[in-house]
């Protein structure tokens, strides 16, 4: 493994050319960009709401599992109509006061998917009932107590398998949110770099027009005094405007990537920003291998293909219990009472009981179940094939990964040894160029051929650093830093 002596540089972008006052301005390192991203970014923004919505569905299912108390109060219901008694044949009138009050607690059995529940009903009735022949009526005081279990047969438990279904929900909406920050790290990096390489091109670019000036300068005393023909200033002038045209263009570009960046970040458009770029080069010692198996262990996009399979076989379920044989089963026990004095409603009470049992039996649905089914494992098994497909993924862009770091390595070196090499020419034709011995045009070349490399050193080196966070992505694993990237969200934690 190369290692590179002296390769740790401190840059502060947009302030090394320009010479704006750092008074006003904000000053950004990487991982300053990177929580100023993650706290205003739109998309986290969107993906945090995502999150939030699913736990508190989880925790209203949750809640929903446990007793729920309700109370409901009629404190006057009056009525009176004339109805017609068909076994008597003749009309009556019924005048009806009610005030009652109903006081309920169900609870879900999670476990049989069946609920049972407690009822009391409390009422004070006032009737009178009035025909032909005479009338009669009632005015005291109901109560009805009963005790109530309902519970499916031969079915699956739908209680569970929506509870399951809304756990999976925000795991993968917690995975999700961490997919998107390492996005959001992957963006933000890029643009950040962007606008230092734009920041170090304009820099090269401005050596060199400060270059060229002072070849010119040079050619023109040489002009006045006889020395060089006049082509030679013409040249050397079109040099220098050309020079000057190119540092301009390398301008707009800084700064049209500083107003991108500031507007990825939320940071007003206005506001003067300045980034503080590390890039040393201290080659990372990867473990490709390593790199497979946690990329393989620890990738949630593997985690959200399980997921799907997961669903895929709850919508099985389902499918399968479409037209199928199933039963209701009700089992109802309770006590009546009613007197006209309230102290005697709970003297005399009456018993009740009732039993229900009801059998849904299929007979022919035209084989509408068969094909839903072939449906469902079809859709069951391309997830199960994605799986297969991630996986294969993941390797193959690991190894992809790994060589071009290697490869990028090699760049750097040879870069770096082509800038040396590059300003060593351009120092010995530059005074070769200031005692007579070579043209302005050559010198022109030189001058370019060092522009270029300096500009593929700083794209090199950049293209390094967004590769290793490449496979820190990949591989779920930090070999910076030699740990694992753990999401900053772990569902099974809350309950």
């Amino acid at each position: 493994m190369m290692r590179f002596k002296n390769a740790k540089y401190l840059f502060l972008i947009a302030f090394v050319v320009m010479g704006i006052s750092t008074d006003a301005q904000r000053i950004l390192s990487l991982q300053q960009a990177l929580e100023q991203a993650y706290q205003f970014s739109p998309r986290m923004q969107n993906v945090k709401l995502s999150l939030v919505q699913s736990e508190h569905n989880l925790k209203a299912q949750r809640a929903s599992l446990k007793s729920n108390f309700s109370l409901n109060i009629t404190p006057l219901e009056y009525s009176k109509n004339r109805e017609f008694n068909s076994q008597l044949s003749q009309w009556y009138t019924v005048e009806d006061y009610t005030s009652l009050g109903n006081f309920r607690v169900t609870q879900p059995i999670l476990f049989t998917d069946g609920v049972i529940s407690l009822n009391n009903t409390f009422s004070y009735r006032e009737n009178t009932s009035t025909s032909n022949m005479g009338s009669s009526g009632f005015d005291g005081f109901t109560n009805n107590l009963s005790l109530r279990l309902d519970q499916p047969l031969f079915t699956y438990n739908q209680t569970k398998l929506q509870l399951k279904e809304l756990e999976l929900a925000y795991e993968n909406a917690s995975l999700n949110y961490a997919l998107q920050e390492l996005s959001v790290e992957n963006m933000v990096t890029q643009a950040f770099y962007k606008v230092y390489q734009s920041q170090m091109e304009l820099n090269v670019s401005t050596e060199d027009y400060q270059s060229r000036n002072q070849s010119h300068e040079i050619i023109k005393n040489k002009v006045e005094g006889g020395l060089v023909a006049k082509e030679e200033l013409y040249q050397s002038e079109l040099d220098l405007l050309s020079s000057k045209s190119s540092m301009q263009n390398d301008q707009v570009t800084f700064e049209n990537d500083k107003d991108n960046f500031k507007q990825m970040l939320g940071i007003p458009l206005e506001e003067e920003i300045m980034v503080l770029a590390d890039v040393s080069v201290l080659p990372v010692d990867i473990d490709v291998s390593k790199a497979i198996k946690s990329g393989v262990d620890n990738r949630m996009e593997i985690r959200q293909r399980e997921i799907a399979i997961e669903q895929g076989q709850f919508d099985l379920i389902r499918t399968n219990a479409s037209n199928e044989f199933k039963g209701d089963l009700s089992l109802e026990l309770g006590l009546f009472g009613q007197d006209e004095a309230l102290s005697d409603v709970f003297q005399d009470q009456t018993n009740s009981q009732n039993i229900s049992l009801g059998l849904t039996i299929p007979l022919w649905d035209w084989g509408e179940k068969k094909a839903r089914m072939k449906a469902s494992r079809a859709a069951l098994e391309m997830n199960q094939n994605d799986l297969r497909d991630e996986e294969i993924d993941i390797k193959l862009n690991i190894r992809q990964v790994y060589r071009s770091l290697q490869n990028l390595l090699i760049q750097i070196e040879i870069s770096r040894k082509n800038v040396e090499n590059a300003q060593l020419t351009y120092e010995i034709n530059l005074e070769k160029y200031k005692n007579g011995d070579l043209t302005s045009m050559d010198l022109n070349l030189v001058q370019n051929q060092l522009t270029q490399n300096k500009n593929a050193l700083t794209n090199a080196i950049i293209n390094y650093k967004l590769e290793l966070l490449n496979m820190k992505i990949q591989s779920m694993y930090d070999f910076e830093n030699n740990k694992e990237v753990a999401p900053n969200f772990s569902p099974k934690n809350k309950k």
